[in-house]
């Protein structure tokens, strides 16, 4: 017996969308394959890898492990709603300014996860930066400018609230 298409309503990147999906699609593939929006990664298909992560509600969640329809209702932010048309989210600047990415596959996830990170924690240790960071897996980099642009975003953000 074939599964019956769900209706779900969602915003994403402050857009809304309507769509029926398939019971069993995961909100990573919903988000690249209908949506288009290839920058929220699809590494381990686990959760492990931290390639995936999305804001769902603000809170920062492994796309690969949730499906669609229980996004239904949600208020979702990937990496392309970060940035203000050509200008850079000050944690996307402050991974390019302090080279914290490589060969950006794992970058998608750690902005998402940084950006929630600052937002809750806006000058965080080091210490807190690596724990928060530790879901966030990457083969190419040491961490050392990871951490350096996590810190310069703090530095910066914190500088330019009021």
């Amino acid at each position: 017996m074939p599964e019956r298409r769900q209706p779900i309503n969602l915003e994403v990147n402050g857009r809304t969308y309507q769509r029926s999906v398939e019971p069993r699609l995961l909100l990573s593939d919903f988000l690249r394959h209908e949506l288009r929006l290839t920058g929220t990664h699809v590494g381990c298909e686990h959760g492990v890898c931290g390639a995936c992560t999305v804001l769902v509600d603000q809170q920062p969640t492994r796309s690969c492990l949730m499906l669609a329809i229980q996004a239904d209702g949600a208020s979702i932010t990937t990496v392309e709603g970060l940035a203000d048309g050509q200008l850079l989210h000050p944690v996307q600047q402050a991974f390019w300014d302090a080279h914290g990415l490589q060969c950006g596959f794992c970058t998608s996830g750690m902005l998402i996860t940084t950006v929630a990170l600052l937002r809750d924690h806006p000058r965080p240790s080091d210490r807190e930066i690596r724990e928060a960071l530790s879901g966030n897996l990457c083969r190419c980099t040491g961490y050392q400018n990871v951490v350096r642009a996590v810190r310069l975003a703090a530095e910066r953000m914190d500088a330019a609230s009021p």
